[in-house]
């Protein structure tokens, strides 16, 4: 049941293609997933070029390794993957080896758009729960800087987990207003995503909430709420930076007029492009998209600082039993672990991006990469850095196939018989890590956590 206001409204803005527009929500909504870049397997492939075709000469390719029945590309997003209603990629062990993120097909195309380069400090204001964060994880590499942001404390944490899922480790996960945010960060980013909080107008087909809470009321609220946070986003872009903005829904209001209210205040801001995905021309949701240029420029090896300068970490020799545990467990080089930068909060050991600004007075959920918990002269990995690292990197590995029974008894927490060397294995399943297991006496002890666990 679709609001007659906004019906009214819909139809004045496409004419013509009113009914078309109208049969779509007729039509089974489209799902999709993005093969995750930064996970490798055992043999140092990453997963697109595992399981990612080529566009053009395999539009539809038979995916029986991974159960599903078949894959076709979404044109717009790299890495990105149409599955079938009869798939089920949410419940098979690659989503929770952080393989490929479920999101919507639309929802892809907004970081094309930021242009992202890896070594930049990016920051994705609205960022719950992920999606775009993760995305634009992938195209930095692990190098550079990425905050995400989240205002809602039960939406921030889910960030965090899926930040954590995916294995990025430039990411700083917060929980802030965007108003303390440009306190802060003043002309500090390079680029900025804006994927701000609508009405959802585009998300009607998939979310029957949006669409029972919508109403003319919601759309102003909305459209003044992006007011003040593209107000902050200006505030925090460097100049010569590019920003995008964008929504899930189709209300001009919150479009291009948020748009165009936004440069009439910010002169110094272009429009470099616009555009818009509807779902009766495309395989996917509603979507709006604006592409924001920030007039000047900065010298070529500007370094931007944050209102307190940057994070001074803690003495390596505070975190020697991680160290010792590298020294055991991983096929790394320690003189580059030693000269890395850390934090400490508790007994918890995060590695810090590069750059990392000072997190004083910010309300921070993850300040990097969490290696892992120390526990009475002793250090526990942490599950994040089993998902982070790629299996060549650990000294004990232990495979499990996602077709037999093991791999989901492991995911439910269980133990199982294991002959080998004592100590720390990195858990695979078909080759991609995706925890931790710690052999003794025969017998390979469950580390992956109680949060988590599921029966498969």
């Amino acid at each position: 049941m679709l609001p007659e206001q906004f019906l009214i409204r819909m139809q004045e803005m496409l004419g013509a293609e009113y009914e078309e527009f109208l049969a779509s929500f007729e039509q089974e909504k489209y799902q999709a997933l993005r093969l995750n870049a930064l996970k490798q397997n055992v043999e140092g492939q990453d997963a697109p070029s595992c399981f990612g075709y080529d566009l053009q000469e395999l539009p539809q390719v038979s995916m029986d390794t991974t159960g599903f029945a078949h894959l076709t590309p979404v044109p717009w997003a790299e890495n990105g993957y149409y599955y079938e209603s009869s798939d089920q990629p949410g419940k098979h062990p690659y989503h929770e080896a952080g393989v490929y993120y479920i999101q919507e097909p639309s929802a892809m195309a907004p970081v094309g758009l930021l242009e992202v380069q890896p070594g930049e400090r990016i920051l994705d204001l609205c960022a719950a729960p992920g999606g775009k964060s993760t995305q634009i994880g992938a195209v930095l590499q692990g190098k550079g800087l990425l905050i995400c942001n989240e205002i809602h404390p039960a939406r921030a944490k889910i960030l965090s987990e899926n930040v954590e899922r995916m294995g990025i480790r430039n990411a700083c996960v917060t929980n802030e207003t965007p108003k303390h945010l440009s306190e802060v960060f003043v002309e500090y980013f390079d680029r900025i995503l804006v994927d701000a909080p609508c009405s959802g107008e585009g998300m009607f087909r998939k979310n029957e909430v949006a669409c029972e809470e919508w109403s003319p009321e919601n759309v102003e609220l909305c459209a003044s709420r992006q007011d003040e946070i593209l107000d902050c986003a200006a505030k925090m872009l460097r100049p010569g930076g590019r920003l995008v903005y964008s929504t899930c829904t189709f209300a001009t209001l919150e479009n291009e007029g948020s748009i165009g209210r936004f440069v009439e205040r910010h002169p110094e801001f272009s429009i470099q492009e616009s555009k818009r995905l509807w779902p009766h021309r495309i395989k996917g949701e509603g979507h709006f998209m604006a592409v924001l240029q920030k007039a000047g420029e900065v010298p070529e090896n500007y370094a931007p600082l944050a209102l307190n300068g940057l994070e001074k970490g803690i003495n390596i020799k505070e975190i020697s039993e991680f160290l010792a545990f590298a020294k055991e467990s991983l096929n790394i080089d320690l003189k580059h672990l030693e000269a890395q930068k850390y934090l400490k909060f508790g007994d918890n050991i995060y590695l810090m991006p590069e750059n990392m600004p000072s997190v004083k007075g910010l309300k921070v959920l993850r300040p990097g990469l969490h290696v892992g918990t120390l526990k009475k002269n002793r250090f526990e990995p942490s599950h994040a850095l089993a998902l982070t690292i790629a299996p060549m990197q650990a000294k004990h590995i232990w495979n499990l196939s996602s077709k037999e029974p093991t791999i989901g008894a492991y995911l439910n927490g269980q133990t199982f018989p294991v002959d080998g060397e004592k100590g720390w294995y990195l858990i695979c399943v078909d080759g991609f890590s995706i925890g931790w297991g710690k052999l003794a006496g025969g017998i390979m002890k469950n580390h992956y956590p109680k949060g988590l666990r599921k029966n498969y």
